[in-house]
């Protein structure tokens, strides 16, 4: 007797399970967007550091108006990515943290930051000439 092998049905995946980051509805293109923000990027570099509070976060990543920190740890807690701990203690205390997920994105991001900090002289650079032909370009408009 000859054994016959039954294929299971085929299973599409469904839209919801597909991650594309260029989809406009896709949850990745939502985590994206708040992770590349500024301040996001800048908040999870220094999370990866070490757990802040509040304020020492917010002096940590020079800039940012508190209501962008909060604004912006709220959506990194909403995306699993910042753990916030409310400490019991007189003033009661809350620090923040990365999760494991967090932790990993803060991974990539430390690598671009580094690449980033080390062509700092060829960006400068580049912005010189750009900005000089702008000049000239301007300058030749006007004549």
């Amino acid at each position: 007797m000859v054994e016959q092998r039954v294929q299971p049905p085929s299973v599409e995946p469904s839209q919801q399970l597909v991650a594309d980051v260029f989809a406009r509805a896709c949850t990745s293109r939502a985590a994206f967007e708040d992770v590349t923000s500024k301040w996001a990027s800048l908040a999870l570099l220094a999370l990866a550091e070490s757990g802040y509070r509040f304020n020492a976060l917010r002096r940590r990543v020079e800039g940012v108006s508190e209501k962008m920190l909060s604004q912006t740890l709220q959506a990194l807690e909403r995306d699993g990515m910042v753990a916030r701990e409310v400490l019991s203690a007189i003033p009661p205390r809350v620090e923040y943290s990365l999760t494991p997920l967090g932790a990993r994105i803060a991974e990539h991001l430390r690598s671009l930051a580094g690449l980033l900090e080390e062509t700092a002289p060829q960006v400068e650079t580049a912005r010189r000439a750009y900005d000089h032909r702008q000049n000239q370009n301007q300058a030749s408009a006007k004549t």
